[in-house]
């Protein structure tokens, strides 16, 4: 729920930290969020085909809005009809997403402009010439209208249309027979062909036109004999947040299989639709959808413009960020007669991602998958996408007699189906597959490669913030280490056991493994921060994650800011602590950093007396992480390492004058004054 206001009455020193007042609404918090990519979007000293980019981000960040946290709260509403506080809540949310909606559709004039004056024209398709026209009607007839199948709806008559899937985007057709007699009809878009058709390229210019433009011109080749009285685009999300009955399930991969069919079939929980649209014709839509008013969303330019991301794939190489090629470090770089367990044992490696190539990650199990004396491969997989080169690594170890564990985690959300297919190849090569842990995600990114060497055994580990997932590594900020240690090894030896079998493992010997011993983990060391302050000593928390919202971990900081601990969180997403409260958060400053790459990294780092102590790992401070999923925290111990993490990465984050957004005590965010010379972090670290 929304906030209590900070009376003005009261003094903040007197609130006990538990006060409404203190904690900012999530759904608000992730809305501001939404605000800041559109914000990228609209900073013109972002390249222009880049800000098309951050614009398609923001229009796929808020499907998924609604398809999970508007679901949740519609869910809310109707089993309780009496819940005025959650209704007001959605009309609250409802209306802070008309507004970003609209803002967003006043940035994208602003960019079809700068677009048409770059040489990427998108017309109406009215507006195109005769032969631009003819060229695109020849496309329409040869390759598109056999595609094409457009479903009567009886709606008119009384009856229900045909199923509506979501996320399509659709034609809404009236049209009218010889007799007079006025007809529905629902033509989907399909998503198989580019949603911006070109019509044609001379020199310097390049001219495009939505598809469902091209289709409603020419809608009489679907409907022959019948009168087109008019057609108007519409688009739906449907609700995807759903619980899986784990408990009651004999076999969980049917379970899950079953969970992601039935999704498609789930309510609708918003309708989009142009300003046009006759208040006839959303009537109909809206009875057969079974949504209220407050569900439709007006918007005014083309629907779904996430799709403006294909403008991407033009070679427009100076409408773009610049090039860059990762970097491998020289540990890794391969030596004559050394291979990359060697480099591990000499001193353990850091990745930088994706300003340092991940491809040393997949090249660890490429190793390890012909490597005669590797006995055992074992790793936790949670979005790897499709042809993922680490799976063929895992297929290629079993080939070459290894004995390999994998644990794919089913319930990763929007990559089920993904992750199934996975499952069931890698089981068919003979991989140990196991399917997560019934009531738990397994989000942590952990890879054990088990050697023989000599008379001994040695474990090498990879654990990571980010996932196996090559084309992501690219796109995201993400912290691998690769070691040896055996402390470390043992711990990841244990862990697999715990995810694989029934062990009732709780304490791990530098790990901090979620549900077990992350949060005390955390709890002990902040406390121990505070200590530190009480004693006079300075003190000081530097957190990076992607979200904050657990109660208790920002009530604990509070209490940190309050004993005088200097509190510098860097958080990407939402954030439900309330910064810069005298009394309260004083001590505490929020930077927000949105950039060229996605900020995905977790780090955890404690002064600790001048000892410092840095963890990295897959959790954020969310109840979620914490309680309901299993999440690892490790150590970065070596102190070169150390000083690396604390002082090039977080330390430039901390100087970021150019991506930097600072939260406000209000939950809003304000952009530095940049100065002479704006540091971009992300930029730095790519050597610009």
């Amino acid at each position: 729920m929304a906030p209590a206001a900070l009376s003005p009455d009261i003094t903040t020193a007197s609130l006990p930290l538990d006060h409404p007042s203190l904690y900012l609404d999530r759904e608000m918090s992730l809305l501001a969020f939404q605000r800041r990519v559109l914000g990228e979007a609209r900073d013109v000293r972002n390249p222009l085909l880049e800000r098309v980019k951050f614009l398609s981000i923001l229009f796929s960040n808020i499907d998924e809005f609604f398809m999970v946290r508007v679901a949740l709260l519609n869910q809310r509403v109707d089993s309780s009809k009496n819940d005025l506080r959650a209704t007001e809540h959605l009309e609250r949310m409802g209306n802070e997403l008309r507004t970003l909606l609209s803002d967003a559709y006043a940035v994208w004039v602003e960019l079809d402009l700068a677009l048409s004056q770059a040489g990427i024209d998108i017309r109406e398709y009215r507006n195109l010439t005769e032969t631009e026209r003819d060229a695109l009607d020849t496309y329409f007839h040869d390759v598109v209208h056999p595609v094409l199948t457009p479903l009567a709806c009886r709606a008119l008559a009384g009856h229900y249309c045909p199923h509506i899937s979501n996320l399509s985007l659709n034609l809404a057709v009236i049209v009218k027979d010889l007799h007079g007699a006025r007809k529905f009809a629902r033509v989907k878009i399909p998503d198989a062909f580019p949603a911006l058709v070109s019509a044609g390229q001379t020199e310097g210019q390049q001219t495009f036109v939505w598809l469902e433009q091209l289709i409603r011109a020419n809608l009489r080749s679907l409907f022959p004999g019948l009168e087109i009285v008019e057609a108007h685009p519409f688009r739906v999300t449907r609700d995807a947040e759903y619980e899986i009955q784990e408990l009651e399930s004999d076999d969980l991969l049917e379970t899950i299989e079953e969970a992601v069919w039935q999704r498609r079939f789930r309510d609708v929980v918003q309708i989009q639709v142009l300003k046009d649209i006759p208040r006839d014709l959303l009537d109909v839509l809206l009875e057969n959808l079974k949504l209220h008013q407050r569900d439709v969303y007006y918007v005014e330019g083309p629907l779904d413009l996430s799709r403006a991301k294909q403008l991407m794939s033009l070679d427009r190489p100076a409408l773009k960020d610049p090039a860059f090629v990762p970097q491998t470090p020289r540990s890794l770089r391969s030596k004559e007669g050394e291979d990359v367990f060697a480099a591990i044992r000499k001193q353990d490696i850091l990745l930088h991602h994706p300003f340092e190539s991940f491809q040393p990650v997949p090249d660890f199990l490429r190793h390890a998958a012909t490597d005669p004396d590797v006995l055992a491969i074992k790793i936790m997989l949670y979005r790897v996408g499709r042809n993922s080169p680490i799976v063929e690594h895992l297929l290629t170890a079993v080939e070459h007699g290894k004995q390999v564990a994998v644990l794919v985690e089913l319930k990763a959300r929007f990559d089920e189906e993904s992750n199934i297919e996975w499952a069931r190849a890698l089981e068919s090569a003979g991989v140990h597959v196991v399917y997560g842990l019934v009531g738990l995600k397994v989000h942590s990114k952990v890879a054990l490669v088990v050697r023989r060497e000599g008379d001994k055994i040695r474990r090498y580990v990879h654990l990571g913030t980010g996932n196996y997932n090559a084309t992501t590594a690219r796109l995201y900020t993400d912290l691998s280490l690769m070691t040896a240690d055996d402390a470390i090894g043992a711990d990841v030896t244990d862990l697999f056991n715990y995810v694989t079998a029934y062990s009732g493992k709780k304490e791990f010997r530098k790990l901090m493994v979620a549900p077990r011993s992350l949060r005390p983990g955390l709890e002990a060391l902040i406390r121990r921060e505070i200590c530190h302050a009480q004693k006079g000593e300075p003190a000081h928390l530097i957190f990076k994650m992607n979200s904050l919202e657990d109660p208790a971990m920002i009530r604990l900081l509070y209490e940190a800011s309050q004993a005088g601990v200097h509190v510098n969180l860097l958080v990407r997403g939402l954030c439900c602590l309330r910064p810069g409260v005298e009394g309260i958060s004083a001590n505490i400053r929020v930077i927000s950093v949105v950039g060229r790459f996605l900020e995905h990294s977790r780090i955890y780092y404690f002064r600790n007396g001048g000892q410092e102590q840095i963890y990295l790992g897959s959790a954020d401070m969310m109840g979620r992480n914490l309680d309901r999923r299993v999440e690892v925290l490790f150590p970065v111990e070596h102190r070169g390492l150390v000083a690396r993490v604390r002082g090039e990465i977080l330390g430039t984050y901390l100087a970021d004058t150019r991506n930097a957004n600072y939260m406000q005590s209000d939950g809003s965010y304000r952009k530095p004054e940049p100065g002479p010379s704006p540091l971009n972090s992300q930029a730095h670290f790519l050597g610009l």
